[in-house]
């Protein structure tokens, strides 16, 4: 009888209830609402569900992200390996070749000005970056931070990886996808507020056809120019642009569909459930991750009406011909800025189109924060 009280007995004691703290049920809860909001509500469910499972499994069972130097077999966690693919870069730089293969850059080629607009929309980057700093942050530490502003995940998690930020990597890539996935319901009360009705309703002219050769020499051109500039973007400018040349080309169909589509979803598991996994209740339930949430909103809010604002002195210049909401787009989260650029528009006027005039700066956020990032490595002299 004693063997089997005592067998009883440690089988009760290995059971996750009697391991777990206050603030591991807290992010379960989390974690729930999460996956409530992907499955549901449908918001960003393709980065929301892994993220959000990944934070349950963590608060679960805590040793499923232990390092190798910690474990006590001597094997780290199956998240930990997943997780250093997010340290390495390897993951960002493949979800960039992914979009890339995915995304028409007509748009952008038809319409250049889009590149200020895509500009413009960083500043929301910047200003969050001083802010961190002001709150006590680190410069290293508010540079990671600072690209939540750009709305954009694998950025967020890429600069945080090369400035050794991975303290505070969880509560930055959590935030980041967070406000992605948050953005139809953020922008367009911004929007609004940064525009009249008449502005709202203005119809901008058609874009001119894109030749094909002007497509296939875009990317080419830009990694040229880009990573001449700034080599420390190349990793993901080169893979964006790498993408894009599949895409464009025609003579790598099968390259093209497999970026875009096996291995982006393969890797959006691997880095969603990775990216959740950091977000055990001792690393984020405090208030530095506290600090972090407050300045991605306030950076993505200015990006957002920064764009906005660009637009309106665009339509200024143009007299007219700019519609200002597109300068929403100027943020990284393709496709779904230029979608609520659209969708804000049409409620004005439904026969508004502005979807592909959208594109053009929502695709020049993307290379504006990729070059932001590079920006900042290049000041604290990281390659």
């Amino acid at each position: 009888m004693d063997y089997i009280a005592t067998t009883l007995d440690n089988l009760v004691h290995q059971t996750a209830f009697f391991n777990l703290e206050i603030g591991n049920y807290v992010m379960i809860v989390v974690a729930c609402v999460f996956l409530y909001l992907a499955i549901a509500k449908g918001f960003e469910p393709l980065l929301l569900t892994p993220i959000a499972f990944g934070m349950l499994l963590v608060n679960i069972y805590p040793d499923i992200m232990v390092s190798i130097e910690e474990s006590a077999t001597g094997a780290g966690g199956l998240l930990y390996y997943f997780y250093l693919l997010d340290e390495w870069a390897i993951l960002p730089s493949l979800i960039f070749m992914g979009v890339g293969a995915m995304t028409d850059f007509g748009p952008l080629i038809a319409n250049p000005k889009s590149f200020l607009l895509g500009a413009a929309a960083q500043f929301g980057i910047f200003m969050a970056y001083f802010g961190a700093i002001w709150m006590g942050f680190n410069d290293k530490a508010a540079a990671a931070i600072s690209i939540i502003g750009g709305a954009d995940g694998p950025t967020s998690i890429f600069l945080a990886g090369k400035l050794s930020q991975t303290a505070i990597l969880g509560p930055i890539a959590v935030a980041a996808y967070s406000y992605m996935s948050l953005v139809p319901i953020i922008q367009p009360p911004i929007m609004k507020l940064f525009t009249t009705k008449e502005e709202r309703q203005i119809k901008m002219a058609q874009l001119r056809p894109v030749s094909k050769l002007e497509k296939i020499l875009f990317p080419v051109i830009v990694t040229i120019v880009v990573c001449m500039i700034l080599p420390t973007t190349a990793p993901l400018v080169g893979m964006l642009m790498l993408g894009n040349l599949f895409r464009e080309s025609g003579v790598v169909r099968q390259l093209q569909e497999t970026a875009s589509n096996a291995l982006m979803y393969i890797v959006v598991i691997l880095l969603g459930t990775s990216v959740g996994a950091t977000t055990s209740a001792e690393a984020f339930l405090n208030w530095d991750t506290i600090k972090i949430v407050i300045l991605g909103l306030v950076a993505f809010a200015f990006g957002t009406a920064a764009g906005v604002l660009f637009g309106k002195l665009m339509c200024k210049l143009t007299h007219g011909k700019v519609n200002p909401l597109i300068g929403s787009a100027g943020v990284s989260a393709v496709p779904m800025a230029a979608r609520v650029s659209q969708k804000v528009g049409a409620e004005e006027d439904p026969t508004n189109f502005l979807l592909m005039h959208a594109m053009g700066p929502n695709v020049a956020g993307v290379i504006g924060t990729a070059v932001a990032a590079g920006t900042f490595m290049a000041i604290f002299g990281v390659f």
